[in-house]
């Protein structure tokens, strides 16, 4: 026996373990994460589902930004990580990955008024201090959809940032890139 890959980091719903020097293997556990808390009762096979979800989405916006998914097929990861059978039954959870860097952002795209977009709306007549048309209600759609960026706290709230802020933490340049893959990643999924 080899072991079984090394833990790097247990997230709150996702588990990323060390696969060789350039992948990762990342495994959807069933945990239910909500206002940054995770709830004790899991939803049985969630985990499979949000896998599922993520590498169908993968495949359908591949030629809009390149992803890091290398692959989702459990014979696939079996053949390339070393001693992924002793992390029981991940068939269906797991995704082998390429190691990326982190953009230190949440990028969120409103289409519609809702959440906390309709609370700030209904204070202020702005989304992300954006000044919206008035008379606007809840789930309305947006005259066009919005990249409303925030901070990716390690712990506790994100923190909803301007795109001057975003672009004080990532550079100018990255922060319009990321702008520009969010809105155009947005389209392609509402189009579907």
């Amino acid at each position: 026996m080899t072991g079984s890959p090394a833990l790097l980091r247990s997230g709150k719903v996702r588990d990323l373990y060390e696969a060789g020097r350039d992948t990762l293997l990342m495994v959807t556990s069933d945990r239910v994460s909500a206002f940054d808390m995770v709830f004790a009762e899991p939803i049985p096979e969630k985990g499979r589902v949000l896998t599922a979800m993520t590498a169908f989405w993968c495949d359908q916006v591949a030629d809009v930004v390149e992803n890091s998914l290398l692959t989702a097929d459990p014979a696939d990861i079996a053949g390339a990580v070393a001693g992924v059978g002793e992390l029981g039954d991940i068939s269906g959870r797991a995704m082998l990955v390429r190691r990326a860097e982190m953009i230190p952002l949440e990028c969120i795209v409103r289409g519609y008024l809702a959440g906390q977009a309709y609370e700030e709306y209904a204070r202020s007549g702005t989304v992300h201090t954006m000044p919206m048309p008035a008379g606007l209600r809840l789930a309305d759609r947006l005259p066009e959809p919005l990249f409303t960026p925030s901070t990716k706290a390690e712990v506790g709230h994100d923190e909803n940032i301007d795109f001057a802020a975003a672009a004080s933490i990532v550079g100018s340049e990255t922060a319009s890139e990321v702008r520009g893959v969010c809105l155009a990643l947005y389209g392609r999924a509402a189009r579907r």
